[in-house]
């Protein structure tokens, strides 16, 4: 996580966004508000992703070992990052986890499942290696549709307090 409350919104924005029970709270979440937190877990989810789809495609692993290993990485270094400013916030590890764990398992899990989907259905994409233009094309594309696809999932969990909006109680 970012340091400070504007790496997701305002602080007027963050807190409609952990009423999720007023009038509107879908509306009350901007898509700038929801698009930063969209863009927050991806970079973390990201790291990951990358690190595993490099890692598995150099080593030669079978397309559905890399994934795993891509899968497991992006949660891993998901869940970091966004411990890494909870924890910066003063709360304990095991409070700092369970903030990580509410905050982004749903938008890891759901950009986890797009950009693997796009990278095992892009023709060659797998195969290509790491110095092909056409593995790091596929892979730029695939997280850019997981951001394209999560960031109304994020906005609408935000405007009822879960997800990233979880994370902002403890800034």
């Amino acid at each position: 996580m970012e340091d400070g409350p504007s790496s997701v919104g305002t602080n007027d924005e963050l807190a409609h966004a952990h009423d999720g029970d007023m009038a509107g709270g879908w509306a009350s979440v901007s898509w700038s508000m929801a698009a930063q937190a969209t863009a927050h877990c991806l970079t973390g989810c990201a790291i990951g992703e990358v690190l595993g789809m490099v890692i598995g495609t150099a080593l030669g692993l079978h397309d559905a070992a890399t994934v795993v290993l891509a899968v497991a990485l992006a949660f891993v270094f998901g869940y970091a990052l966004t411990m890494r400013g909870v924890l910066r916030a003063g709360v304990g590890f095991r409070q700092a986890l369970r903030v990580a764990l509410a905050a982004d398992t749903v938008s890891i899990t759901v950009m986890e499942i797009v950009d693997n989907a796009v990278m095992l259905g892009v023709p060659g994409a797998m195969d290509a290696g790491i110095t092909s233009a056409l593995f790091w094309g596929a892979l730029a594309f695939a997280l850019l549709v997981a951001f394209v696809v999560t960031t109304p999932i994020n906005r609408w969990m935000i405007s009822r307090g879960k997800g990233h909006a979880v994370v902002h109680a403890h800034h």
